[in-house]
């Protein structure tokens, strides 16, 4: 091969290396990162991120432990979504800290429902009975609503969604509302006569609402989960194409199936 021929060669080369660039640029582009609870948040998002893979969008699922955190990395921008949490919680915590977030779309419903070691039936707690709660505002409301429900106690009108244990207008057998972590309550039920006890850690503990609950909240209701993003992203490609894979008909398929009747689609 002589000179020229050489110089041709080089050249084509670096033509054909211009040309592959965007492939191999594209190719290396981070995914996005989802923060989720650990149990069917996490799980479920397992099957979205193999249904977005599809259509070209890389996930990375982290998970946490707690409620607080995945907002506050959302918010620093430590993660670029979050799937963890109904709606009544994300407003508050938009409200309380500030938080520049919003809802994109909505996932599954967990029913809550109340636990006991000690008791079969509502009925049979004593007066006095120590019954547990979350003690953030969105989900200790939630259970003091559910409370009210099986007529335990009663509510001042205008409690609302967030009502505390200062809101409870009667409370004919004294029950004592013990106010813990959402995510310590299951690991609490040796020490308490009950909990009401969101659907995913019941669910993460084994407790399944219809077959342990010696109560459950309605299937209809306010508290359906959301997928949150920062306001700024809100209209960026990749948020519809996640919504589209969470809404897909193989995630609804995985729910219904995996899950039975703890765990609700909410699309």
């Amino acid at each position: 091969m002589n000179r020229r021929q050489l110089v041709q060669f080089f050249a084509g080369l670096g033509v054909a290396a211009s040309l592959s660039a965007p492939v191999i640029a594209s190719a290396q582009e981070k995914p996005i990162k989802i923060g989720a609870t650990g149990g069917p948040h996490a799980q479920i998002l397992e099957v979205v991120k193999k249904v977005a893979a599809k259509d070209g969008l890389a996930i990375q699922i982290v998970e946490f432990s707690d409620y607080v955190q995945p907002n506050a990395a959302l918010a620093a921008g430590d993660l670029d979504a979050n799937s963890y949490q109904h709606l009544p919680y994300l407003e508050a915590q938009i409200k309380d800290r500030g938080y520049k977030l919003v809802n994109v779309g909505y996932t599954i419903t967990f029913p809550m429902g109340v636990y006991s070691k000690k008791v079969k039936s509502l009925k049979d707690l004593k007066n006095g009975a120590r019954i547990g709660v979350p003690n953030d505002p969105t989900n200790g409301g939630r259970a003091l609503l559910l409370l009210q429900a099986q007529g335990l106690l009663k509510l001042k009108a205008d409690a609302g969604l967030k009502a505390t244990p200062l809101d409870i207008a009667d409370n004919p057998k004294k029950l004592k509302i013990v106010e813990i972590d959402a995510a310590q309550l299951p690991r609490s039920l040796d020490d308490l006569d009950a909990a009401a006890i969101n659907g995913n850690y019941a669910e993460s503990a084994g407790l399944d609402p219809t077959r342990d609950g010696i109560a459950i909240e309605a299937a209809k209701g306010p508290y359906a989960n959301v997928i949150a993003v920062r306001l700024a992203d809100k209209d960026k490609p990749w948020v519809a194409k996640l919504v589209k894979a969470y809404h897909s008909p193989e995630v609804k398929q995985y729910v219904v199936t995996q899950f039975k009747s703890s765990v609700i689609p909410a699309w």
